[in-house]
């Protein structure tokens, strides 16, 4: 009999567990567009994530971390000199705040939020080198977006606005992110 309560203690406190804290994997797609004055052009691209995210709820306030890899493209032209697209990839890893905004009960949430993203990019790649640009391994951004959660889904937009010119040369270039993302809440 003592074993029957405590099996039954432990699913009422797993249950409420998994209330307060949410993980699971995510994937993303990311178009990229830049800021830049240096170039007649640029051109937005799609480029992909994937990540893992731990959520902490509480009441209709929540925070959430999620770390992972994400690859961003580009391309830029210069009148005289050509069309450069630019490749880039690496860690990604963001802290957000948010608020529940319309409570589904048990079938989810509509949520709104704000935060702040850090990439390092550890794969560079260029087209070709017609355009060249030093480019900054450090790229920080600031995030807003809204989020809807149905049963264990988790469906996110957002903006990943760079706070860092990521030419590393005489030039300014800021990227601009739109991020569309999919996850998966185990717990």
């Amino acid at each position: 009999m003592k074993k029957f309560f405590l099996a039954v203690f432990l699913c009422i406190c797993a249950n409420g567990f998994a209330q307060l804290i949410q993980v699971g994997p995510q994937i993303s797609t990311n178009i990229t567009s830049i800021n830049t004055s240096n170039f007649s052009s640029d051109h937005t691209n799609t480029g992909i994530g994937f990540a893992a995210f731990a959520r902490i709820n509480l009441l209709l306030f929540y925070g959430q971390a999620e770390f992972g890899y994400a690859k961003s493209n580009f391309s830029v032209y210069q009148n005289g000199v050509g069309e450069t697209e630019f490749k880039l990839g690496g860690t990604d890893a963001s802290l957000i705040f948010g608020y529940k905004l319309i409570p589904l009960g048990k079938l989810g949430n509509v949520r709104i939020f704000a935060g702040y993203n850090w990439k390092n990019y550890s794969s560079i790649s260029t087209s070709n080198n017609l355009n060249s640009i030093a480019i900054d391994k450090n790229n920080h951004s600031i995030i807003g977006g809204a989020g809807v959660d149905l049963w264990k889904l988790t469906f996110d937009i957002r903006y990943l606005a760079g706070l860092n010119d990521i030419d590393s040369s005489n030039g300014e270039i800021k990227t601009g992110v739109t991020n569309f993302s999919l996850g998966f809440k185990f717990l």
